[in-house]
């Protein structure tokens, strides 16, 4: 049975339901026997802050991209170059290839249909034939000038500083995908000498490098690839290859790099596209420093999804995912209130003149079933009404592959570049990250802080004025991604197009001149205390203005202060979710954080022997043997530190069934309701980030009545 991993704001699972399934009466009914059955199956702590649960970490995300049922002609001379072409490539879909599902099409999948349909030739019979089939298929040049961004310019060099920002100089862009890609440079390279734009030099990070890393160049873009392990580090393992998501990573960086052209871009792999290793992927980019973060992945919310909310909270990053590409419905990590979500439009643009877009019928968007509503989602924005809980998409950019843009592939093997036509709300979002990077570098030009977490900028400073939202967003009103009540588009916003599409030159304008409001940031935190016992505990708050303070879902008898301290004269044992509010008193923007209050029973045992400590270089395991009483509730904690690593995994083993653990910070609780009689042996092992462990067995006596 595989180990479960256990968040630090999360209770551990009983191991009696990796053992067998005991159930609470079951328990009390060990309590007769001379001694407990052991648990079959240990139990993993990972000692950080922003994890998921064992069941949310052990899921997968899916690459949001669509293919068109083509290889394109290569492009010619006219759509070649940094000039804008008002020829658009239209192509017709061969017949072969009509009946092919877009998702996640790769090339090798196209290969072998036409390698089967030759081997078939010799049949006579008759095949139904699909109706014909055009696709658009647009330029990088033809994209920045339907939306709006500054022309590309004859050359690279001698650019001024004003040039430079709004290419993206000085900015990084982390690009987070699944799998590995091992022609990703000589994509982009081909990319970029087809299409006008500069060439990335390619810039090895070794694993043990020192972060965060040094500033990005202001003049010339840079490519890294690096591996990340979930727990957010560095490693030289290269992921196993998937044309899935190597055509997903060819897509990300190409398009990040032909929307902001001189940005550094960091590709981070990981080693699967479970959850835990993506987000993984994610702490690796926060501890690389400052940027952007890009997404091109999502996979179904859950009600503890959001447990890695703090991940996505750090100062100076801003968090972009796809909302996918399967119609109506929310995806994670884009349904968090701390991520911008990007949903897709079809575009139709003749080369020339002024675009006009519709929803996209299979981008993603609706409302989140667990999430509440977010400050800057409020009744003030045009279209947007009283929101029942977080609502998605944010934002919107082409995404329809039958409008698709140019994507340079390279097959595994192969150094033959084969031109694709790609969408998808993974076509959408790294734009919208090379957006944010272009905002961020004309705001270092106008000496401002960078955008961080841009949702109040577009929310409360843009959509809410209607000359700022009529200029700086196109309102996607026609359109729909099902049948739904809120599936169609409308005036203002909308779930299936989020606020509409930029209009870049005025967007970029006020983005680069905006003085960002900022609402409070609630750090979430576990409290402990004792049934019976006086509780006070002070919420940690960071805001630019004096804040007022309100508690929901709090016990009966919990109150909070006007100064944040949280008091509970008499507590009652139970695990209570407490979720502070605090509201700027100046700007009126509202910031939420969950606080777990955990109170033991009054009559627990704790532990008074002289604790056993076990380790001396990396992780250090503090912790005293358990003694206790048969059925009466025990209690004891375990310390382990490490001064050299911020991420710790504990293997614990040998527990006694009915025992949990519960991880706060860089201490372990043990509880246990109902003890049965006799000798047990705790064995643990810590291994922290950089492969240092420790171990150590603490002695369990429980004597009888």
């Amino acid at each position: 049975m595989r180990p479960s991993l256990i968040p630090i704001t999360c209770i551990a699972a009983l191991l009696s339901a990796c053992g067998g399934g005991t159930t609470d009466t079951d328990a009390g009914t060990m309590q007769a026997q001379a001694s407990a059955k052991l648990a079959t199956a240990s139990t993993v702590l990972q000692l950080d802050a922003g994890d998921l649960s064992s069941e949310d970490a052990q899921q997968f995300a899916q690459p949001s991209y669509h293919m068109a049922p083509l290889l394109l002609d290569t492009p010619d001379a006219a759509e070649s170059g940094a000039a804008a072409s008002a020829v658009v490539h239209q192509q017709t879909v061969p017949s072969e290839f009509r009946r092919l599902s877009t998702r996640r099409l790769t090339v090798q999948a196209l290969r072998q249909v036409q390698a089967d349909r030759t081997e078939s030739s010799s049949d006579n019979s008759a095949a139904p034939q699909a109706s014909s089939s055009t696709v658009a298929t647009y330029t990088p040049a033809q994209i920045r000038a339907a939306y709006g961004l500054p022309t590309l310019p004859a050359g690279y060099t001698n650019l001024t500083a004003t040039q430079a920002a709004q290419l993206g100089a000085g900015q990084t862009i982390y690009i987070v995908d699944a799998q590995h890609n091992p022609n990703v440079a000589a994509e982009l390279a081909a990319f970029s000498s087809k299409f006008g734009l500069p060439t990335c030099a390619t810039k090895s990070i070794a694993a043990g490098a020192a972060l965060p890393l040094s500033a990005a160049s202001s003049a010339a873009c840079e490519l890294s690839v690096v591996y990340s392990t979930s727990a957010g580090a560095m490693t030289t393992t290269v992921p196993s290859y998937d044309s899935g998501w190597a055509t997903e990573i060819a897509l990300d960086v190409q398009w990040a790099h032909a929307t902001a052209p001189l940005a550094r871009i960091v590709l981070i792999e990981t080693n699967s596209a479970s959850y835990s290793n993506l987000l993984g992927g994610v702490k690796l980019a926060n501890n690389m420093g400052p940027g952007i973060v890009s997404m091109s992945f999502g996979g179904s919310e859950s009600s503890t999804t959001s447990s890695a909310d703090s991940t996505f909270s750090v100062a100076g990053m801003t968090y972009l995912a796809a909302t996918g590409d399967s119609g109506a419905g929310v995806a994670w990590p884009s349904v968090s209130s701390k991520v911008l979500a990007v949903g897709g439009t079809t575009l139709t643009y003749g080369g020339s003149g002024a675009r006009s877009e519709t929803v996209w019928s299979g981008t993603g968007g609706g409302v989140s079933a667990y999430l509440a509503t977010p400050s800057y989602q409020t009744s003030a924005v045009p279209g947007m009404g009283s929101a029942a809980r977080r609502t998605v998409a944010d934002v919107s950019f082409n995404a329809d592959p039958n409008s698709g843009q140019y994507v340079a592939v390279i097959a595994s093997g192969s150094s033959t570049v084969k031109w694709t036509s790609i969408g998808g709300t993974s076509l959408a979002t790294p734009q919208w990250a090379g957006l944010i990077a272009v905002a961020n570098a004309l705001r270092v030009q106008n000496s401002k802080a960078v955008l961080a977490a841009p949702h109040t900028a577009l929310y409360t400073q843009i959509a809410t004025v209607p000359g700022s939202y009529a200029s700086a967003f196109a309102d996607i009103t026609s359109g729909s991604h099902g049948t739904c009540a809120t599936c169609s588009a409308k005036t203002g916003y909308d779930a299936a197009s989020g606020l509409g599409t930029p209009n870049v030159g005025a967007l970029l304008s006020t983005l680069s001149g905006l003085t960002v409001q900022t609402a409070p940031v609630v750090s979430a935190a576990t409290v402990n205390g004792k049934a019976g016992t006086a509780l006070s505990f002070t919420a940690s708050v960071t805001a630019t203005n004096a804040v007022t303070y309100a508690l929901s879902g709090a016990p009966s008898g919990m109150t909070i202060a006007g100064t944040g301290v949280v008091s509970w004269a008499a507590p009652v044992a139970g695990t209570y979710s407490v979720t502070v509010t605090a509201k700027d008193g100046v700007n009126g923007l509202s910031g939420s954080g969950v606080y777990t209050v955990v109170i033991s029973a009054a009559s627990s045992t704790t532990t008074t022997t002289t604790p056993v400590t076990s380790g001396t270089s990396g992780p250090v395991i503090k912790a005293g043997a358990l003694t206790g009483v048969a059925g009466r509730a025990l209690s004891g904690a375990i310390g382990i530190t490490d001064a050299t690593s911020k991420t710790i995994m504990v293997n614990i083993s040998g527990a006694p069934l009915g025992m949990m653990f519960v991880a706060n910070g860089t201490t372990i609780s043990v509880v246990w309701a109902a003890p049965v009689a006799g000798s047990y042996s705790l064995r643990l092992t810590a291994t922290d980030g950089n492969g240092a462990n420790a171990s150590a067995v603490i002695p369990v006596t429980i004597s009888s009545r």
